[in-house]
């Protein structure tokens, strides 16, 4: 079967799929980090979405891409969390059998809610032996949905881009985290095919930044081991369909740190009283170092791409947060390959 080209047909394409099977999350203005960033700055709640993340978006068109033989035969993904309850949820409701396998150190509310929506789960040592396990499952039969090294899926992603554009027209600036890269290569195709004048920034955080890394080093680049409190960024590597996509797209990578993305992540809570993810609220931190750089005119959108956030992992990132011996941070921007810049 011939790979499909990622571009907005395809997006458009997927949206069209995807009518009545998901949330139009809400694009909600936010006045206080208005006032902070000085911009007219938006989030878009992906967090509200099903499942609490984006990630039903890709999958649910990558299933509904399937023929009735490959349905029959089920899938398989591997997942340390949002990618896992996606996949899950879209089978369940395809009547499509999904195995996931899926790291032991995956916290206990990704386990019981992947389980709560049909899948079974195949439990791994670490996030390297869950991908193994995922491509025997494969060569068994069953029909691998990728959490990003897919155009299928990422076109699911892009639907976002789509509806940002539909309600803020006069968008200028996006911030987008970057795990394996789906949700920007989709979004990013979204925008600047239709606004190319869009600057898009891809954040990630300290330790879960395989993009930024891959795009200093001019190839692709495993991380040893996920040490950042962003677990759903935590792809141990990117693929060259979205490495090539982010160079091409993406006007620039933010890295930004644990301690930053923390006081972020409290600030949207306590502010706008929306609880997200480090993998989201990453993004706030990563516009605030453009502050003082926003024109009053512009039209920034924060992509909250997910909040499955349990109480235990609040107190254990208050306790983080509140540690002096901490280490303070610094927020590496990459500014396309090779190229790379630091700042306090």
């Amino acid at each position: 079967m011939t790979r499909p080209i990622l571009d907005l047909a395809l997006i458009r394409q997927a949206q069209a799929k995807l009518q009545g099977l998901l949330h139009r999350t809400p694009l909600v203005h936010s006045q206080t980090l208005s006032e902070e960033l000085g911009a007219k700055v938006y989030l878009k709640l992906e967090c509200l979405q099903k499942t609490g993340s984006f990630k039903p978006r890709g999958a649910f068109h990558k299933l509904l891409s399937l023929s009735d033989e490959e349905r029959r035969r089920g899938v398989v993904a591997v997942s340390g969390g949002n990618h896992a309850q996606g996949v899950a949820y879209a089978a369940r409701q395809l009547g499509v059998s999904a195995v996931i396998a899926m790291p032991a150190s995956t916290p206990r509310n990704y386990l019981d809610a992947t389980r709560g929506y049909g899948a079974d789960i195949v439990l791994l040592p670490d996030i390297k032996a869950a991908f193994a396990e995922c491509t025997r499952l494969q060569v068994q039969g069953r029909v691998l949905v990728h959490p990003f090294d897919d155009p299928l899926v990422a076109a699911g992603q892009g639907t976002v881009g789509l509806e940002i554009l539909e309600d803020l027209p006069g968008l200028t600036h996006a911030f987008i985290s970057i795990g394996g890269g789906a949700l920007i290569a989709g979004i990013a195709t979204a925008l600047k095919s239709l606004k190319p004048e869009v600057r898009i920034t891809g954040v990630q955080t300290h330790g879960a930044d395989a993009m930024a890394r891959s795009l200093a080093a001019g190839r692709l680049i495993e991380l040893p081991a996920i040490t950042s409190i962003a677990r759903t960024l935590g792809a141990p590597r990117v693929c060259d369909f979205t490495l090539n996509a982010v160079r091409e797209l993406v006007d620039e990578v933010k890295v930004v740190g644990d301690d930053v993305t923390l006081a972020a992540l409290f600030f949207l809570l306590e502010r706008s009283k929306v609880l997200t993810e480090p993998a989201a609220a990453c993004c706030l931190a990563a516009a605030r170092l453009h502050r003082g750089q926003f024109q009053p005119s512009d039209r920034v959108v924060l992509v909250m791409c997910g909040g499955n956030v349990s109480v235990a992992d609040l107190l254990a990132f208050r306790n983080q947060a509140n540690d002096p011996s901490a280490e303070r941070s610094v927020a590496v921007a990459a500014v396309g390959p090779g190229v790379a810049s630091v700042s306090r």
